[in-house]
């Protein structure tokens, strides 16, 4: 029986290159002609308190407004169906707005919608005077910017002065799992490293990755292997959440940590394991760390190129080529 979670190749060989190719629940009311307005009675709680909300704050367009409320409608089923029965929007807690973002993630939504959606919360949000109930930055959400491919890389190293002010020993292993991994910062929280090590490769559960896709990565280096053993230690059979905490909790915990260690853009890491693998697979640097680019391959350079890009795309869980020149530039 799998573990319940609380939420090797070392280059690219002849053979891998030449084979590498790559709304809610309607409301439940009769209808009733005499009565333009939907009582309360009529429609669920939270579902009523932002149709209040909307109908006091005449914000922007016709279609805006329109937009907005469908948005909400829409945030409120939801919340409905994992079983949260809220009163009013003034109910609305952090934990409601992270499982919203969860479930998005999971069902594959694009950075944009789901930024869109956090945008008509936070409208909520101000209205109520309950501003802290959305967080101001969306990496808190873990959802990817809309970012533009501009051949400057991102890449972040994890040094032992950044891990040396990390007092919490699974937020400092979580960290030391994105380098040599490339992991998202949930999936470093969320996995169970006993479960995970396949020996050639690292499994990850659908439960624990953007998108629910599963997907495995390689185990290639001395580093990866070190790494991992010490997070099986530390973790035992369980995950990197320590039993007390839900992931949420732990999330908190790992943000202010990095915060107060003056770690930023830990998703920076991903990138370094991207642009590293990329020059292990090809033999030479990205255009991102100054590697040449698209224009200045030779032909048989395009393909080592396109496969190696198919290969790190497949390890960081994406299938878009276009998503991996954000990591390697084009």
């Amino acid at each position: 029986m799998e573990p319940n979670d609380k939420t090797g190749d070392k280059a690219l060989d002849s053979d891998a290159i030449d084979n590498a190719t790559s709304s809610a629940d309607e409301v439940q009311a009769k209808p009733a002609p005499a009565s333009p307005e939907p009582n309360e009675e009529s429609m669920r709680n939270l579902n009523y308190s932002f149709k209040q909300i909307c109908q006091r704050n005449r914000d922007g367009s016709y279609a805006t407004q329109v937009a907005r409320e469908r948005i909400l409608t829409l945030c409120a089923d939801q919340l409905h169906e994992r079983g949260y029965r809220l009163e009013s929007a003034h109910s609305l807690k952090p934990k409601h707005v992270y499982a919203l973002a969860e479930r998005w993630k999971a069902e594959g939504l694009s950075p944009g919608t789901m930024k869109n959606r956090l945008a008509e919360l936070r409208w909520v949000a101000e209205k109520i005077g309950k501003q802290n109930i959305v967080a101001r930055d969306n990496d808190r959400y873990e959802i990817d910017e809309r970012t533009f491919v501009t051949n400057v890389s991102k890449a972040r190293e994890l040094t032992a002065g950044d891990l040396a002010k990390v007092t919490d020993p699974y937020s400092a292993m979580s960290l030391r799992l994105q380098p040599p991994f490339g992991l998202r910062r949930e999936e470093s929280i969320k996995i169970i490293p006993a479960w995970a090590d396949r020996g050639d490769r690292l499994l990850l559960r659908d439960t624990w990755t953007k998108g629910g896709r599963a997907r495995s990565i390689p185990i290639r280096t001395a580093e990866q292997r070190q790494v991992l053993e010490e997070a099986k230690a530390l973790a035992g059979k369980g995950s990197l959440i320590p039993a007390d905490l839900t992931y949420v909790q732990q999330l908190r915990r790992f943000e202010y940590q990095c915060s107060k260690a003056g770690i930023h853009k830990v998703h920076g890491h991903r990138h370094l394991y991207a642009q590293e693998r990329y020059k292990e697979l090809t033999g030479w640097e990205c255009p991102a760390r100054g590697g040449p680019t698209a224009a200045q391959l030779t032909p048989h350079q395009k393909q080592r190129d396109k496969a190696a890009r198919i290969v790190v795309a497949r390890e960081l869980g994406h299938e878009r080529l276009q998503i991996v020149a954000v990591y390697l530039g084009r």
